[in-house]
């Protein structure tokens, strides 16, 4: 067989069955299967560090954890006051980065008719939280702890730091995601008006 015969058959081939599937790819039916959807667009995920208001209150939540003393505590102990409760961990940098303002308006709003409630979620509880806290020289924020994070899961957190905003019955009146400056004009005016309603 002639070497320009041989290479003259390959290219026939060749056009052949490239003509035959892009023909197929021209008249083969449209795929009955809908396209994939489109990734959520930015806005639709909840923003970090602003306040998002509930929906309705809703019924109180029902939180269990301990105290710095190990006694077991829950949201009820606090019914009759505005409470602001924020799931936190000692390796979670944005919730360092919140703690002192935290702290800042418990002292300032704190009292009978408000509370703040910072509930550590650390696995190894007080023997990493209360050193810790000490460092940070925290005057206002008590120890409370939950090492199986069950308030987490309770509270629907999508990832720490979260704060709840409850009113006197112990109903959502909303939550940040995120680190927030709590005792920012804006939080603390939210805040008071928590406490006021």
């Amino acid at each position: 067989m002639n070497v320009k015969f041989a290479v003259l058959l390959l290219a026939a081939a060749g056009l052949a069955l490239g003509t035959t599937l892009g023909l197929r790819a021209v008249l083969a039916p449209p795929d009955p299967s809908p396209a994939p959807a489109a990734a959520p667009a930015a806005a639709t995920r909840p923003a970090l560090g602003v306040w998002q208001p509930a929906a309705t209150p809703g019924a109180p939540v029902m939180l269990a954890f301990t105290d710095g003393t190990g006694a077991p505590r829950s949201l009820a102990d606090w019914r009759g006051r505005v409470v602001l409760v924020n799931l936190w961990a000692t390796w979670c940098a944005p919730c360092v980065e919140e703690m002192p303002a935290l702290d800042r308006i418990a002292a300032r709003l704190g009292g009978a008719d408000f509370d703040v409630v910072a509930i550590a979620v650390d696995r190894q509880g007080d023997a990493v939280v209360r050193p810790f806290l000490e460092k940070l020289r925290l005057s206002r924020l008590a120890l409370y702890l939950d090492a199986s994070n069950a308030v987490v899961r309770v509270l629907g957190a999508p990832g720490l730091p979260v704060s709840v905003v409850l009113d006197r019955e112990g109903r959502e009146l909303g939550r940040v995601l995120g680190a927030a400056e709590w005792d920012s004009p804006a939080f603390e005016a939210l805040l008071r008006r928590a406490i006021g309603s």
